[in-house]
């Protein structure tokens, strides 16, 4: 079965040039912590993965942190290029 969110694909993946220096804006508010940054590919935001504390990456796609329930990531850690639906648990 293939993942039935593509549609809510919107954005281009980001570029090895934008991934330097990024950060989770809500990790970084509160001072806390993350292993590995996603980005919403429905609207562009950088949230902290689900091995991190706070998994605002997730928080967003379910549309429980600051989102509308965008499904559809990919990392945006430096030389990785995928696509997960959190919906579907595929990789896109």
């Amino acid at each position: 079965m293939r993942c039935t969110h593509r549609d809510q694909i919107k954005l281009d993946r980001p570029t090895e040039e934008e991934k330097v220096g990024a950060v989770c804006e809500e990790c970084a508010k509160t001072g806390g912590t993350w292993v590995h940054l996603r980005m919403c590919m429905t609207c562009g935001k950088v949230g902290c993965c689900d091995s991190s504390p706070n998994r605002h990456a997730r928080a967003h796609a379910e549309g429980t942190g600051e989102g509308e329930g965008h499904p559809i990531i990919t990392s945006y850690e430096p030389g990785e290029r995928w696509r997960f639906c959190f919906i579907d648990d595929k990789l896109v």
